[in-house]
């Protein structure tokens, strides 16, 4: 019997840290980023309302275990509990209605993009991960209220495809690598300058812009109409603003402080659009 008091006692104990450390991290969200000075977020806002239940729920399982509950303290915590978790699941769900989170994991774990989008007004926040759990706003997005399109193009490469309040096809490149020494800024487009290709998917980068070849289909791009995000992909548009292709450096792409020479490396190609597209890896054409 002592034995299984102990035992009992021990697990009581360990639910009860539980509950303790869970609380210490939503006092800490609420209060410290007011003290620090930053804007910090759950990577999901239901994970508030989350780590509520999952906090009660294990200071009542540590007193249940813990004391000898007689059935008038059992009724009052049972409605007390239960009437907690109803409210954190009514928050839970107006918050979806307000909310579209978006958390996408990168193909090797290693990043997470976070996006939250007002769904009666559309507009986005792009948010950095941080610690895991927490995100900082990085950047909003004007959009419509029309669902986005998130694709990986590479392990640090991420396109967002959404419409903007005129209905044009916009993309918003999340990045989170390097091909360089990590130091020194470069220009995508003077990186893959020649010619690519993989099937029926060209890509001419010269003096006068680039262009793309698909299924017969050519797309010339000034370079006014190019803009670069990060230092991995940049954004072909057309004449009309609408976002038309994306062209991102894949992993094996090096960037050499020797810009004479061809970089070795493939690209990746992606149109935009709101429906399916496939990614395209492309090798420098003539190798």
């Amino acid at each position: 019997m002592n034995f299984l008091k102990k035992q009992r006692n021990l697990f009581a104990a360990c639910f009860f840290l539980m509950s303790l450390g869970l609380f210490i991290l939503q006092m800490g969200y609420l209060f410290l980023p007011n003290l620090v000075g930053r804007e910090v977020e759950y990577i999901h806002n239901q994970l508030f309302y989350l780590i509520n239940i999952a906090c009660i729920l294990s200071l009542a399982i540590s007193f249940l275990l813990y004391f000898q509950q007689t059935r008038k303290w059992l009724l009052i915590g049972g409605s007390v509990f239960t009437l907690f978790i109803v409210v954190n699941t009514y928050l839970i769900y107006t918050t979806s209605q307000e909310v579209n989170n978006i958390v996408s994991l990168s193909p090797d774990g290693k990043h997470t993009l976070v996006l939250k989008q007002d769904k009666e007004q559309g507009d986005i926040i792009y948010y950095r991960e941080y610690y895991t759990i927490l995100a900082r706003p990085l950047q909003r997005i004007s959009a419509s209220e029309h669902e986005l399109q998130v694709e990986w193009l590479a392990n640090d490469v991420a396109a967002v495809t959404y419409q903007d309040h005129n209905q044009n096809i916009q993309q918003h490149i999340a990045t989170y690598g390097d091909r360089g020494d990590g130091i020194s800024y470069y220009y995508v487009s003077s990186e893959i300058y020649g010619e690519w290709q993989d099937g029926e998917t060209r890509v001419i980068s010269g003096p006068e812009g680039i262009s793309v070849e698909d299924n017969g289909e050519r797309q010339t791009f000034a370079w006014e109409n190019i803009q670069q995000h990060g230092t991995l992909a940049i954004v072909l548009s057309d004449d009309e603003h609408n976002a038309a292709w994306t062209i991102a450096l894949a992993e094996n792409f090096e960037i050499s402080s020797n810009a004479t020479v061809e970089q070795p490396g493939d690209i990746r190609v992606y149109k935009a659009t709101l429906g399916d597209a496939d990614v395209n890896t492309l090798e420098r054409f003539g190798n």
